[in-house]
This record gives C-alpha cells, structure tokens and sequence, in this order.
C-alpha cells in the first residue's frame, strides 16, 4: 500500500467482513492494521493531497472538506455495523504503517479503556426546535385609530415572542431529563446554528446518548411518543451513530 495512511478510527479485532465496494477518502478501500489487540482502519492517501502544507489548505476548502467528511462518515459507519469503532478525528494522517502502529502503541490504555467502555453501545443524537415566531401582522394589530400606549404594545410582543421558545426550552429540558434516565451517559451540545437550523426555527436541544444497542428500539420509541406533544416544536432523532460524543473522557 502506498502513499500516507489516513486512520478513520480504532476498534477490537473482528471477524466480520467490510462492504467489498467500500470506498474512503480519496477512493481508496479501507484495511486493516493489526497491532496486538487493537486494529486502526486505514486507507493510503496521496502525498501531494494529505502532507501538511496541502492538507492545511484542503482544510480551508468547504467542498473539498464535505467530500472528505462523507468519505470518512461512509467508513465509520460500515464499522459500526460489525463492530465498535473508536472513531479519530477527520483527517487524522501518518507516513506509513510504522507511524500508526506507534501511535496505536503510545495510546494503547486510552483506546483500550475507552473501547471497553462503549462496546455493544451507540449513540443517537436528539435536537428540538421551536418554530420561530412570526412578525407581527394587520390581523395582530388593533383597529386602525385605536390608541395603544406604548408599554403596553411592547409588553405584548415580548409575550408573544418568548412565551414560545420558554416553553419550548423546558419541554426540551424535561425531554433531555427522560432520555437521560434511559441511557448510560449523555451530552448537552451547543444549540445549531442558526443558519443550519432554518429560518423559521430555533434550536433548543442538541443533545447525544449513549444507549445499549439492545436498548435502541425502547429508546427510539420514548422519543417517537414525545413528538407531537407541544403545538410549534418538533423533535428530530439520528443514529444510530459510532460514539463520537463519548469517545473521550467524560467532562
């Protein structure tokens, strides 16, 4: 194999096959490096595409870095179906076989305790979104050459405008509490961007889990009862994921 080793993620040995028409980064097929008990995923990339000075560049470039994303998330979740992958972070990149296996070498208790703790685990992602609330309009307003003080107009569309996303953050909050009594850990992410979410939605809940995956089909029930529930929020569920919320140690 030539070219430098791109790493998508340390797991266990395991005995089953990968999808013979996997593709990784740069088209290349994934294979897999033994070293003691441990295996690192890896396909060759090319120099002239993944040495520092390019790849800094490449890491610039928001299609070359989509590209690249889906290749690596392709890769993770063919593991995921046959294993419990560990997965490293995009673009993680050495010189040959011999510098994997050193770092498999100088990270061998890491992966190994962190492997143990999330076997037979995977991770499914919540967010709840609060329909943002509409300009005001003519139907809103009182009759033409009423009088309204101006405190009072205020007053009312500041109701109008946080009484929604109030009541949408302690739904999530009471959500995230139910889901976390159902899983073995849990993670409060930062709330989408707004530019990501849409524009007429506000994200409340960007939440992850770690759940058996014995346990996936219970918990994807208790979240598809919760959905419709309140008027104005919906509840969005994906997974099941490779554990990339819990693969480090806990905060």
């Amino acid at each position: 194999m030539t070219g430098l080793r791109y790493v998508y993620a340390v797991c266990r040995p395991f005995g089953a096959a990968l999808q013979s028409q996997l593709t990784g980064v740069a088209g290349a097929p994934p294979k897999l490096l033994h070293h003691g008990d441990l295996v690192a995923v890896v396909s060759a990339v090319p120099e002239g595409e993944f040495a520092e000075e390019p790849l800094r560049a490449h890491l610039e470039d928001g299609e070359w870095l989509t590209a690249t994303a889906r290749a690596h998330q392709g890769v993770i979740d063919a593991l995921t179906t046959v294993t419990t992958p560990l997965p490293l972070r995009l673009a993680t990149v050495f010189r040959d076989d011999s510098g994997v296996r050193t770092m498999l070498e100088a990270r061998e208790g890491d992966f190994r305790r962190t492997l143990d703790r999330l076997e037979g685990r995977v991770e499914w992602g919540v967010k709840v979104y609060v329909e943002s609330a509409p300009e005001e309009t003519a139907e809103n307003e009182p009759p033409p050459g009423t009088a309204v003080p101006g405190r009072d107009r205020l007053r009312r569309r500041a109701g109008e405008h946080e009484d929604g996303p109030r009541q949408a953050e302690e739904y999530a909050a009471r959500l995230h509490e139910k889901l976390a009594a159902h899983a073995e850990d849990s993670r409060l992410h930062a709330p989408q961007n707004p530019a990501l979410a849409g524009p007429s939605e506000r994200n409340v809940l960007n939440s992850a889990y770690l759940v058996p995956r014995v346990q996936s089909e219970e918990f994807v029930e208790i979240v598809d009862r919760t959905k419709g529930e309140a008027p104005g929020i919906r509840v969005e569920l994906t997974g099941p994921w490779a554990a990339y919320s819990f693969a480090g140690e806990k905060p």
